[in-house]
């Protein structure tokens, strides 16, 4: 018959279309299978609903400085310690271990490795039990982002549709950070940052060989491989993940055999707590972000936070310490320490004390004589009367009940004496120092009950360290006292420098505070400072600049109870010397501008010597009128003629009454010699502001500021 051949069988051809039917329908029989299969896993992965993300963004808030390096993190919601990192900031070698111990085809497969998973599930078989795990890296991610508790082949499945919808989603390094902040590590941590910084007290990028090995290991079963509590159980793991990188080439065998003779952490270390008062200021002020970058230096602020707790330590039981570092150029804050130790109840750690509102003693003293300077009621080396005096009922009296006599500016403000800084403050107005102040922005607090006194030069009044340390940052911009910055995660406000100072009686400040005294073991001459004290022994200051810092300290009872013998130079002043010791560099100092007047008492010009005493400073005698600067005017623009070469431009001065003869000043700087006439001449070196002032003969003075152009 056709189609059989002689022994019954048919021909080879018709065998071939029948094998190639049966083929075909096998092929359709699996394309159906696998197609019913994906869509039933399709059908499973819609009654799942979306993936649920917000456990992975529910992580810890975290405090960063400058340079982003750790200052403080804060645990979440329920208490766990959840910090953000991304594989660019894990060692690669972890990584390689990690996959070599827990996925090997990790950046092969597409969620799920089948491969795997049928040899799990075929070792099982034969031996009853579970051999090796199924699970990939993608697989683990899902599981964290939906915990459960069951480990049931539905719970399995989930999981794998899951990794499948995650791969999908995100990148190969995408999921590795999901894993990185997810990771249990036992107890509360959680997130390989977290532990690494708990068990080694390092951050992820500088772990050792074994340090990452341990970390490999711990999340299979966080609680029984516990370092701190199960240290045995710790290092066999740690060493199972070394064998097998080694084995897997993650790692070389010379570097395994080392790392497995390193011994395992056994106690947690607590996690970074730096500028803690700052930290908290941050979080007040933008409490929806997650992470907040600063402008403080960790390492500074680490030096600064021990060098607080070690002085208050030796100064006694209750004594706090709060340090302000700024950055004069840009007014960033490169270190807030706001209390000797934040942890102690006895210390009261908690309150910020350089945002507390204290009295300063004599450390605003500094912002009378700039005020002196720039008035022309008073040269460095004018002469003062340091005598006992009585200003109406106020009689103000030095620190040590004794009297210098006839003394320089210089000298008074050094020796820091109170009669002349009085003397002064009578003259230029303590309404019009506090203007100044408040008009540099500080926040300064007098009294409600009566009219601003002369006291306000000695420390009857309150102020903060933030506010001191802007003002003598501005002492050091030439008087212009910036702004404070202190994040760097957001752009400057764009807030003006306002003035404390004009740019030459700053600088006359900065020359005299740098030839004060230092205290007792510490070099002269680095840097320009000056202490305070207030009233009762209860605050002790010292604030200190050059030409790229200001650092400020307060040394006190946070109660405000008095504490005897507290005294600035003794207390502060050492702490000040020693910051700026631990800041790092040379001290820079600051040029001296060019119309800077260099004298002595005898060479400068006649009004200048001696403070007056022979008439009233605040008027003219009776047969003449207030003294007032006709032109130009306060707050005139003056327009010096373009066709006038540099140089040659002059701009005209007129003064109504007064007593002559008058001497004119620009900027503290003498014009001239003194005038019978009332009226003078100024040839400027070109435009910019000035201060134009005018004295008699009888001490009375006038200023007006103009802008040239």
């Amino acid at each position: 018959m056709s189609g059989t051949n002689h022994g019954g069988q048919p021909p080879p051809h018709t065998l071939r279309i029948r094998f190639g039917l049966m083929a075909a329908k096998g092929a359709l029989a699996a394309l159906a299978l696998a197609g019913g299969l994906a869509l039933a896993m399709w059908a499973y992965a819609e009654t799942l609903g979306p993936l649920d993300l917000s456990r992975a963004n529910d992580g810890s808030v975290t405090v960063t400085d400058r340079d982003e390096r750790l200052l403080r993190a804060f645990t979440t919601p329920d208490g766990r310690w959840r910090l953000p990192v991304t594989t660019a900031e894990v060692d690669p070698r972890f990584v390689s271990m990690l996959t070599a111990y827990e996925d090997r085809r990790f950046r092969s497969h597409p969620g799920v490795d089948w491969r795997a998973a049928l040899r799990a599930a075929w070792q099982a078989a034969r031996s009853g039990r579970v051999v090796s795990g199924g699970s990939t890296l993608t697989m683990q991610v899902a599981r964290l982002l939906e915990p459960r508790e069951e480990r049931t082949l539905a719970a399995k499945l989930r999981q794998a549709v899951r990794a499948v919808q995650l791969e999908r989603r995100f990148s190969k390094d995408q999921i590795l950070d999901l894993y990185f902040a997810l990771a249990p590590y036992g107890g509360n941590i959680e997130g390989l940052r977290a532990a690494s910084l708990a068990y080694f007290g390092k951050e992820p990028k500088r772990l050792t060989s074994a340090e990452a090995a341990l970390l490999v290991g711990l999340p299979q079963s966080p609680e029984t491989r516990r370092p701190d509590r199960l240290p045995g159980a710790a290092r066999a793991a740690r060493d199972r993940v070394l064998e097998r990188a080694a084995r897997f080439g993650a790692l070389g065998r010379p570097e395994a055999t080392l790392a497995l003779a390193e011994p395992v952490p056994t106690a947690r270390r607590p996690v970074p707590m730096l500028a803690p008062h700052a930290a908290e200021a941050a979080l007040r002020a933008d409490p929806a972000r997650r992470i907040h970058r600063l402008t403080v230096e960790a390492r500074l602020q680490a030096a600064l936070e021990g060098l607080a707790r070690e002085r208050a330590e030796a100064l006694g039981p209750r004594l706090s310490v709060a340090v302000l570092v700024v950055d004069n150029a840009t007014g960033e804050v490169r270190a807030h320490v706001g209390a000797a130790d934040y942890l102690s109840t006895e210390r009261a750690g908690a309150i910020d004390m350089a945002n507390a509102v204290r009295s300063p003693g004599s450390a605003l003293k500094p912002f009378i004589y700039a005020l002196a300077f720039e008035t022309g009621l008073a040269h460095p080396e004018t002469i003062l009367d340091d005598r006992p005096s009585r200003f109406g009922l106020y009689s103000p009296e030095n620190f040590d009940l004794s009297y210098q006599g006839a003394v320089t500016a210089r000298r008074a403000l050094q020796l820091s004496l109170n009669v002349p800084a009085v003397e002064l403050l009578n003259d230029v107005g303590a309404a019009r120092f506090l203007a100044r102040l408040r008009q540099a922005g500080a926040d300064v607090v007098v009294p409600k009950e009566a009219a601003p006194g002369l006291a306000v030069g000695l420390g009857g009044l309150g102020i903060r360290l933030t506010d001191l340390v802007r003002l003598y940052a501005g002492l050091a911009r030439g008087g212009e006292a910036p702004a404070l910055v202190w994040r760097a995660d957001q752009p400057p406000t764009g807030e003006p420098g306002r003035r404390v100072a004009e740019p030459l009686s700053s600088w006359y400040v900065f020359d005299i505070l740098r030839g004060a005294p230092p205290p007792q073991n510490a070099p002269a001459g680095r840097i320009a400072y000056k202490t305070g004290t207030s009233y009762g022994y209860r605050d002790a200051w010292a604030v200190g600049f050059d030409k790229r810092v200001t650092i400020g300290v307060w040394v006190g009872r946070p109660d405000g109870a008095a504490v005897p013998g507290l005294i600035g130079r003794q207390a502060a002043a050492p702490i000040l010397f020693d910051a700026f010791a631990r800041l790092g560099g040379e001290p820079e100092p600051i040029a001296a501008p060019r119309d800077a007047l260099f004298a002595t008492s005898a060479t400068l010009p006649p009004p200048l010597r001696r403070l007056r005493h022979d008439a009233p400073r605040t008027q003219a005698a009776a047969a003449n009128a207030p003294l007032k600067i006709a032109f130009p005017p306060d707050g005139a623009r003056v327009d010096l003629g373009l066709a006038a070469a540099p140089g040659e431009a002059t701009l005209a001065l007129k003064a109504l009454g007064g007593v002559p003869p008058l001497t004119w000043m620009v900027n503290g700087r003498p014009v001239g010699e003194p005038e019978a006439r009332r009226q003078g001449t100024w040839k400027p070196d070109g435009a910019g502001f000035a201060r134009v002032s005018v004295m008699d003969a009888a001490g009375a003075t006038d200023s007006v500021v103009v802008r040239l152009e």
